[in-house]
């Protein structure tokens, strides 16, 4: 069970603070016990069961972050087949669905590397490519703001400076 205040990552909403745990203020006499949830990314406020069946759990904690930062380079990206829109678009949610940071990762990848080599054959993007990478960057980059405690607009650029610094320890070690 998570407590008043713990960061969560809910269903495919992202990050959310826990603000309440109890009867929710639409049924007061309510038995069941739900969490009020605030996005850090809206301004909703979502009601949700504690004994709910839909995904949620622990953000990574800035240890966890910091590693995955420094695996990027290593991970591969995600591998799907098939061209039919319908049947991408099913196995980038099915990516989503996972909701493990390192599957956004690979997704993020897969999609930039399609629309690199689009963008050289003067084609551009599909929708269903960008709205998965705009999704799949919202969520990763979401939880590694706060993970990180910094603002989400920092993270491409915090991403990077990592990257650099771990690129420059590496070759002065070798």
């Amino acid at each position: 069970m998570f407590a008043v205040g713990d960061l969560i990552v809910y269903s495919e909403t992202g990050v959310c603070r826990v603000e309440q745990v109890g009867a929710p203020p639409f049924d007061p006499k309510a038995k069941r016990e739900y969490y009020t949830l605030s996005p850090l990314n809206s301004r909703e406020t979502i009601y949700v069961p504690v004994d709910t069946q839909v995904f949620m759990r622990p953000i990574l904690s800035r240890a966890a972050a910091e590693e995955l930062i420094s695996r990027l380079p290593e991970i591969q990206r995600a591998h799907v087949e098939g061209r039919d829109y319908r049947a991408l678009a099913q196995q980038y949610r099915e990516i989503l669905e996972t909701h493990r940071c390192e599957d956004l990762v690979q997704l993020i990848k897969l999609v930039y590397a399609k629309n690199q080599h689009k963008s050289r054959s003067g084609k551009k993007p599909s929708k269903v490519d960008q709205d998965y990478q705009r999704r799949s960057e919202s969520l990763l980059h979401g939880e590694l703001a706060a993970a990180l405690e910094i603002p989400v607009e920092s993270v491409p650029d915090y991403i990077h400076q990592r990257l650099q610094l771990k690129l420059e320890a590496e070759k002065n070690a070798g």
